[in-house]
């Protein structure tokens, strides 16, 4: 049996007429598919990455803005408001410290965040993707 490719990152399909039987497939392997082999434009503009790269940009674009808002008021609170930042919460712990760990705890959260998004929503997306180029692996 031998395989043709479709296009150029397609998947490999046996030729017309040929058996797909897996008794057939003993001992012959597929080509494999390089970098060179693959038609990056045509999955650029395949529907299935335009929908990936908007799933992307729907989590990505709010949430750093939405973080770099954040950071802005903790620098801005730290330049022009020293009494407030520096305001004893409990016993030497001021509320600069607190907002500067809450930086910190804020960063974690998103990153959580993303990877329960990217599981949900963005690897099947990528596997899609992969699968539809022919280069899934799995």
């Amino acid at each position: 049996m031998t395989y043709t490719a479709r296009s150029p990152g397609a998947h490999f399909v046996p030729e017309r007429g040929a058996s797909t039987d897996a008794g057939n497939l003993a001992g012959v392997q597929a080509p494999s598919v390089g970098p060179e082999d693959i038609d990056f434009a045509s999955i650029q503009h395949s529907p299935e990455f335009i929908e990936l790269r908007g799933r992307l940009r729907r989590f990505v674009f709010p949430m750093t803005g939405l973080f770099l808002a954040w950071y802005l008021i903790y620098v801005l609170l730290s330049s022009y408001a020293p009494e407030f930042m520096g305001r004893p919460v409990i016993g030497t712990i001021t509320m600069g410290l607190v907002f500067g760990v809450a930086q910190l705890v804020t960063t974690i959260t998103i990153t959580s965040i993303y990877r329960g998004y990217a599981k949900r929503r963005v690897d099947p997306q990528v596997r899609l993707v992969r699968q539809r180029a022919g280069i899934d692996r799995r």
